[in-house]
């Protein structure tokens, strides 16, 4: 017994060491380290989803009708390309229309902003005004600073004259709607969440349990709305309407920003934070169709090649090193605290 004591010791030490020596590499390599590219990964879909029918096919058909099918494929094949040839266009430089499809699933911070913005780059670097930009949209809000540079890169898409489209199939609210107005087109299924066009905020305090505990917490600033709302000090007044008054501007600037994008939006009714889902969204104009995303990506792909864009950001030294675990840990007591503390959001 007393023998498995010491090695578990041993073993507790050697671990500690590990973690200590690991968590110094990482410290030590980032202040050295060069920031490593990224890598973009591009699906054609159409190839997924004539892969999935064939296959479907061939399994229910029987072979008579496969060799019909096969036959109608060649002959439809043969007559695209002599239609390219009198046009003088060859195969390889078919004025096909392209659909590229990125996915934005947004969390407090709005964090997926920083692959869009890579992936938006290398699509405005090959696309023509014939193309299309389907950003296939998921988030509840968050931080203003967040969403609205978000929104500003989906206004790249729209300066550049490429017809952008959001689809929403789950919720596109506050934060989350703010981006999705900047399409020219929206679409949403049937029981999508939209609208929720506010902004919130909370912050705890606990001033009067520190004053019966006869604590002093003391904050200097200069500047008369350095600090309006403190967590622990006491709060005032002047401060409570300062910070009101920073909300009710946040709030009409998220306004104008909306009624900008979509005019037809009746912008004091729709206003009020509430939500709606799809199909009433219709009615109110904050959506321009209803339907999937899948539905919609299905019926461009006898017209259109479909192309998924993904930029996959480098991992870490944290993940290389097998600490991803503390990475995690540290991104979800973020996304608390920011939920604890949160000030003006959308």
């Amino acid at each position: 017994m007393e023998f498995l004591v010491d090695y578990a010791g041993f073993l507790l030490k050697l671990v500690s060491i590990a973690l200590v020596i690991g968590f110094l590499l990482v410290i030590l390599s980032s202040g050295k380290r060069k920031a490593q590219p990224g890598s973009l990964s591009v699906t054609k879909l159409n190839e997924s989803y004539e892969t999935m029918k064939s296959e479907l096919d061939r399994q229910l058909l029987d072979k008579k009708v496969l060799k019909n099918l096969d036959k109608e494929k060649k002959k439809k094949d043969k007559q695209e390309k002599k239609a390219l040839k009198k046009g003088h266009h060859t195969v390889e430089d078919s004025p096909k229309k392209r659909v590229y499809v990125v996915d934005f699933d947004g969390d407090i911070k709005a964090s997926a902003v920083e692959t869009m913005r890579e992936e938006i780059t290398a699509i405005l670097s090959v696309a023509k005004s014939q193309d299309e930009v389907v950003v296939r949209l998921e988030s509840g809000g968050g931080v203003v600073h967040g969403y609205g540079l978000a929104a500003s890169q989906l206004q790249r898409i729209r300066e550049a004259q490429i017809p952008l489209t959001i689809c929403v199939d789950k919720v596109a609210a506050s934060g989350g709607y703010m981006m999705a107005c900047v399409a020219d087109k929206i679409i949403a299924a049937p029981f999508a969440i939209l609208g929720s066009i506010g902004v919130v905020a909370q912050i705890p305090n606990v001033h009067r349990l520190l004053d019966k505990s006869l604590i002093d917490v003391e904050l200097h600033t200069a500047g008369r709305y350095k600090r309006t709302l403190t967590m622990l000090g006491e709060n005032t007044e002047e401060g409570r309407e300062k910070f009101k008054q920073d909300l009710e501007d946040t709030h009409g600037l998220f306004k104008r920003f909306v009624s900008g994008q979509r005019p037809q939006l009746d912008i004091e009714a729709i206003a009020t934070g509430d939500t709606w889902y799809g199909s009433e969204a219709l009615e109110n104009h904050l959506v321009d169709s209803v339907m999937t995303s899948d539905a919609y990506l299905v019926s461009q792909y006898d017209k259109a090649d479909v192309i998924q864009i993904a930029y996959k950001q480098p991992k870490g030294m944290a993940e290389r090193l097998g600490l991803s675990f503390f990475s995690a840990l540290e991104q979800k007591a973020t996304v608390w605290l920011s939920k604890l503390t949160q000030t003006r959001g959308y």
